[in-house]
């Protein structure tokens, strides 16, 4: 069996790419490199001239010669490597007529546990959401706590606010169900440090991305320095970077994202590095699209330490004009898919009738006009 084409598309802020070998065996993928699907694909077009008339079998191989090739780095060639593993896992799977996880080691559990995302807006919309959300099955959510006007906000009047919108929160949907706290990357280690101290009385599942990502060091700072479990790394990619954030960031969870950081190959190796340092993966699924929740469930099946997934509905266009089929949530879990390799396709007819978001590059400002975080 020899790879006979490698295409993409794109789609939303999606980029797909599919493997089809001379057997007529195909293989999907999907990058979340999703501020510039354009440069993924244009880079998984390149490597793709480099895989014709290869063995789609030899998963790590491939991975090795790609990646090697310059060393060249960065998201558009880690998100277009891991577009095509995800495709050459998909074939593997076909060809032995089973799913991902079961290649990768089988069950660990029978299903996946999903934490609903939350939106941003009003502090009324949102309680109502989460009690939405808790009402249909789901046992965690997540809150995007910080707005965009908290930037034009004084210190202890931001900090006031924040701590408020939590504890709120946390009063409307009661003790049963777990929170996560994303801040996006909109503070600097001190005031961090001052709100996620104040959180604490919320007992929250973990506190994600308090600091832009930009030293490692940093964020061990703000991770020494409060008592909450604390979460990061969906901008980070391959075993090289994860090994410096699991061994001196401090972290409690993993934001790994199998569009970015490596693809299924990948992924698994820093999950291990994860469970070898007690540390769980709650990985980076949201704004992505189909093909990657789905290939995150397939390591949610097999991997021990895999403590929930985040997510937001996809029973739903775009994304089911995107695949055949989604992975449905039953009861607030994932159910693992049976059919072979991911246990999606692409609707290629479907994807040509969503358009592709705009996306123009934008950063919140301060009230003098200077560019805040994020």
């Amino acid at each position: 069996m020899r790879i006979e084409n490698v295409e993409t598309f794109i789609a939303h802020n999606w980029m797909f790419v599919r493997i089809t070998t001379d057997s007529g065996l195909q293989g999907i993928g999907e990058s979340t490199f999703f501020g510039h699907p354009e440069a993924a694909a244009a880079v998984a077009r390149d490597f793709g001239k480099a895989l014709v008339g290869e063995d789609p079998m030899r998963v790590e191989y491939h991975w090795l010669r790609l990646y090697r090739a310059g060393s060249m780095r960065g998201m558009s060639i880690t998100g277009a490597l891991s577009a095509i593993d995800q495709a050459l896992w998909d074939i593997r799977g076909k060809h032995f007529e089973a799913p991902v996880w079961q290649l990768l080691g089988g069950k660990v559990r029978d299903r996946v546990r999903a934490m609903f995302v939350l939106g941003y807006g009003p502090l009324d919309e949102i309680i109502r959401d989460a009690k939405a959300a808790a009402a249909e099955g789901y046992s965690a959510v997540k809150v995007l706590l910080f707005q965009k006007e908290h930037h034009l906000m004084r210190h202890g009047a931001r900090l006031k606010d924040l701590v408020e919108r939590a504890h709120a929160i946390r009063e409307a949907i009661g003790w049963e169900i777990d929170i996560g706290i994303e801040l996006h990357r909109n503070m600097v280690p001190g005031e961090a440090i001052a709100l996620i101290r104040e959180l604490e009385a919320i007992r929250p599942l973990f506190i994600e991305d308090p600091i832009v990502p930009d030293s490692v060091l940093a964020f061990g700072e703000v991770a020494e320095k409060v008592l909450v479990p604390m979460a990061a790394g969906e901008r980070t990619t391959t075993i090289w970077e994860w090994r410096e954030y699991v061994e001196a960031a401090g972290i409690h969870h993993l934001r790994a994202d199998v569009g970015v950081c490596g693809g299924i190959t990948h992924m698994k190796k820093i999950c291990a590095l994860a469970e070898a340092h007690h540390q769980g993966i709650i990985p980076h699924s949201v704004p992505n699209g189909p093909v990657a929740v789905a290939a995150h469930v397939q390591l949610g099946v097999c991997v021990p330490n895999w403590e929930v997934q985040e997510h937001r509905p996809q029973d739903r266009p775009p994304f089911t004009k995107a695949v055949k089929k989604i992975i449905p949530i039953v009861n607030g879990f994932f159910e693992p898919p049976e059919a072979p390799g991911l246990g999606v396709e692409l609707d290629e007819e479907g994807l040509k009738d969503i358009p592709r978001v705009d996306r123009k590059s934008e950063t919140w400002q301060r009230e003098d006009g200077s560019i805040a975080f994020r």
